[in-house]
């Protein structure tokens, strides 16, 4: 097994999770800001599943008698509008699963299959994640600016009633 190129990927592949995580939890709060609770917490879990990629992906790194690099691969991106931010979570899971489908070759040649069993397992992981992005694409095209009407009113109402809402009495 040649060791150093499966460190290199798996670091690539932290990097790569630990800019996701940045850019979801960049997402979470200005969604969370605008009142889309359902987009705020979709983000907010997926940078937790990322995290746990991470994990995984370090834990592997570490067996290898490698070392664990945690630079993110990217900065990022102030995005606002919530069609933006779908599409640009969407295109960087698709990205992820062809790079971690690549990565799952690159382990099996230089004969490391638990690696690219890793690899393999994430890509199964962050295709559930496209499609989350995708369902909430959709649903922002069928529905347009009420979905995320709703979404707020939603918010409005349960804040509202955690507060003691309704009317006083006279």
């Amino acid at each position: 097994m040649k060791k150093e190129k499966s460190i290199e990927l798996l670091n690539k592949a932290v990097a790569g999770e630990l800019a996701s995580v940045h850019q979801y939890m960049y997402f979470h709060f200005h969604c969370d800001d605008q009142g889309y609770d359902l987009l705020a917490n979709l983000f907010k879990r997926t940078a937790i599943d990322e995290m746990l990629h991470i994990e995984r992906l370090s834990e592997r790194i570490l067996f290898l008698k490698g070392d664990v690099e945690m630079l993110p691969s990217d900065g990022v991106k102030k995005i606002h509008d919530v069609k933006t931010m779908l599409e640009t979570a969407a295109k960087m899971e698709t990205d992820t699963v062809g790079e971690y489908n690549h990565w799952a070759n690159e382990c099996s040649k230089n004969e490391d299959s638990v690696s690219k069993k890793l690899f393999e397992e994430l890509v199964a992981e962050e295709e559930v994640h496209f499609d989350r992005y995708d369902l909430e694409m959709e649903n922002l095209v069928k529905f347009g600016a009420n979905y995320l009407a709703l979404q707020s009113i939603e918010r409005s109402k349960s804040v509202h009633a955690a507060s003691g809402g309704g009317t006083a009495a006279t």
